[in-house]
């Protein structure tokens, strides 16, 4: 899927240093941090789910009574 992205200046010039530095281009790297970001969330919600129903679970158990 296509879609246009606007970075400001900065952002625009830390992305093109890092490529380089990289030998990568700037879409790969785009590509990677959206998706690190996204799995890194998801990972971390269901950790304090678990950890929720862990240290809550009777008290979930008598509200569902």
């Amino acid at each position: 899927m296509a879609m246009t992205l606007r970075l400001s200046e900065e952002d625009d010039r830390l992305l093109t240093e890092r490529a380089a530095k990289e030998h990568r281009s700037k879409h790969d790297l785009v590509v990677e941090a959206i998706h690190s970001f996204l799995t890194e969330r998801e990972r971390r919600f269901d950790d304090l789910l678990a950890r929720s129903l862990e240290e809550d679970g009777e008290l979930l158990d008598r509200l569902a009574e």
